[in-house]
C-alpha cells in the first residue's frame, strides 16, 4: 500500500494506516492545507470546483474533501462524476479560486488521488505545491465558526459547457464529421468516458446507432488495467473489426488520455495521437509545438515540415504547459495520448482531441490506417521497473551515467541517453514507486533491445 505526496497533489491506495495510504485522515489534512493556501491569497468568497472519476472510492473521497473545505468557510461547486478537463474548464466558467479533481488517472482501482488546480484551471506550480505540503506537514490550518461555514453548490451543466466549447472551437468541423458517417467503438473502462465520450460524439453529429460503448457501466471496477496501453486494448481492437467500425477510441478513467484503433484492429499508437492532432492544427495555424522528452520524435518531424519549431520539456503536464507558454506553442502534449490545445485550455483533454482527430480524418477522406501511414515510423518501447523500499535511485543513475559516458546525456529530467538517432529515457514516476524506461528507434526490435539492456543494468545495480 502506498501514499505519494508531491507538489501536484496526493495519491495513494485506499485502506490501511494514516501516513502510509490515502486514508481519510490524510484526505482531510491535505484538503485543509489546500483550502488554507487558497484562503491565504483571498479570504473572501473563496470557491472551489470539485469533480471525480468513476472510481469505487470516488464518492467517499469527494465527501471528505467537500466537507473539509466547507469547514474552512469555502464554497464548493460540485460537478460530481466528471472528467479532468471538464473540471479544469469549470474552474474558469465559475471564476473559482481553484479546483480539485479526485482521480488516480490510469492507476488501478485501489488507487485514488487529489489533483490540485489554480484559479486558471491549471495544475498548481511547484512552488505552490511546496507551500501546501508545508501547511499539511505542520497542521497550519484554522477551521471557521458555524456561522461562516461554506456552501455546497451543485453543477450538473459542466460537461455540456465543455462540449459546447469544443463544438464551437474554430478548427472542429461538425458538418464534416456528420457527413463522414463514422461508426465508432469506445472503450469507456467503467468510468467517466462512458457518458462523456458518447455525449461528445452525438454533439459532433455521430448517430447514436453508430456508437458502440464497451465497459459502459460506471462501477470503477475496471474491466482491464485502465492504462490505455496495447496489452490492455485487445477487446477494443477485436470489436472494431467485428463491428466493421471506422475507428476505436480508448480513454483513461478521467478522460485526459486518448488513443485510437484503426479499422483493421491495429493500434494507431498512443504516441501518434498528439502527432495526428498536431498535424491537423499546424496545417491551419502555423507555430511551435511542445512534448515531453519521453515522446516520439515524429512530432518534431511534422512541426519542422510545417515551418515551426519543436521544443522538448521535462515529463509532467505542468512542465509541458510551462514550456508551451514560454515558446507560444499552438499545440502540445505528451506521448501518452495527452493533447493540450492552449486556446481552449491549458490541460490534457481527450474530448477536444477526439473532435480534432475526427475532423482531420473526415477532411483527409482517408481510413485511420491510411492516415497513420502518412506519418514517420518510429517505435517506442515503454517499460517500467518496480522500486523496492531502500533502493537508492540516484546512485543507480550515477552508475549508469558512468557506464554510458561516451554518449550524449541529458539530466534535466532523470537520464536521457542518445545513441546516434536512437534514445533511452529513464526517470522515476511522479505517480507510482517505479522507474520508467522509454526507448525509441526506427526499428521495434532495436528499441526493445535498448530498453532490455538498460533494465538489466538497473537490476544489477539494485542488488
Amino acid at each position: 500500500m502506498a501514499l505519494i505526496k508531491s507538489i501536484s497533489g496526493i495519491r495513494g491506495t485506499i485502506g490501511g494506516k494514516p501516513e502510509e495510504t490515502l486514508s481519510p485522515l490524510d484526505i482531510v489534512r491535505f484538503s485543509a492545507a489546500y483550502g488554507t493556501w487558497l484562503l491565504q491569497q483571498d479570504n473572501k468568497n473563496v470557491k472551489v470546483v470539485i469533480g471525480r472519476d468513476g472510481r469505487i472510492s470516488g464518492s467517499m473521497v469527494k465527501n471528505l474533501v467537500t466537507n473539509t473545505l466547507i469547514a474552512l468557510g469555502i464554497d464548493v461547486i460540485d460537478v460530481d462524476l466528471s472528467t479532468t478537463p471538464t473540471v479544469e474548464m469549470a474552474v474558469v466558467f465559475h471564476q473559482a479560486n481553484g479546483g480539485i479533481i479526485i482521480t488516480a488517472s490510469h492507476n488501478p482501482k485501489e488507487w485514488n488521488a487529489l489533483k490540485l488546480l489554480n484559479n486558471k484551471g491549471e495544475f498548481i506550480s511547484a512552488a505552490d505545491g511546496t507551500t501546501i505540503l508545508n501547511i499539511a506537514a505542520n497542521n497550519l490550518y484554522n477551521f471557521t465558526t458555524v456561522d461562516k461555514l461554506g456552501k455546497l453548490i451543485l453543477d450538473d451543466n459542466a460537461l455540456q459547457q465543455h462540449i459546447d466549447a469544443i463544438i464551437n472551437y474554430p478548427l472542429v468541423d461538425v458538418a464534416a464529421i456528420k457527413k463522414a458517417k463514422f461508426k465508432i467503438v469506445v472503450d469507456a473502462i467503467n468510468s467517466s468516458g462512458a457518458f462523456a465520450v458518447p455525449a461528445l460524439l452525438k454533439a459532433l453529429g455521430v448517430a447514436a446507432k453508430d456508437i458502440v460503448v464497451l465497459n459502459e457501466e460506471i462501477t470503477g471496477n475496471f474491466a482491464h488495467n485502465p492504462e490505455p496501453l496495447p496489452q490492455h486494448l485487445s477487446e477494443l481492437c477485436n470489436t472494431v473489426v467485428k463491428q466493421n467500425a471506422h475507428v476505436g477510441i480508448a480513454v483513461d478513467p478521467d478522460v485526459d488520455r486518448l488513443c485510437f484503433v484503426c479499422e483493421d484492429g491495429t493500434l494507431f499508437g498512443e504516441e501518434y495521437t498528439l502527432v495526428a492532432v498536431a498535424d491537423y492544427i499546424l496545417q491551419h495555424k502555423k507555430g511551435n509545438t511542445v512534448s515531453n522528452m519521453s515522446s516520439t520524435r515524429a512530432l518534431r518531424d511534422i512541426t519542422e515540415k510545417q515551418g515551426g519549431s519543436y521544443y522538448p520539456s521535462a515529463v509532467g503536464e505542468v512542465n509541458v504547459v510551462t514550456k508551451m507558454k514560454e515558446v507560444n506553442a499552438v499545440i502540445g502534449g505528451e506521448g501518452n495520448g495527452g493533447i493540450i490545445v492552449p486556446d481552449l485550455h491549458y490541460g490534457r483533454d481527450a474530448l477536444i482531441g477526439i473532435a480534432l482527430f475526427l475532423t482531420h480524418l473526415a477532411k483527409e477522406k482517408k481510413s485511420v490506417r491510411q492516415l497513420r501511414n502518412t506519418y514517420p515510423d518510429y517505435f517506442i518501447s515503454k517499460n517500467k521497473i518496480d522500486l523496492t523500499n531502500g533502493v537508492d535511485v540516484n546512485k543507480i543513475f550515477e552508475e549508469i551515467k558512468k557506464k554510458y559516458k561516451k554518449h550524449p546525456i541529458n539530466t534535466e529530467d532523470g537520464l536521457k541517453i542518445e545513441f546516434d538517432k536512437d534514445w533511452v529515457h529513464l526517470r522515476t514516476s511522479n505517480t507510482e514507486p517505479i522507474i520508467r524506461i522509454y526507448s525509441e528507434s526506427n526499428f521495434e526490435t532495436t528499441a526493445d533491445n535498448i530498453a532490455k539492456r538498460i533494465m538489466q543494468d538497473i537490476k544489477e545495480l539494485s542488488q
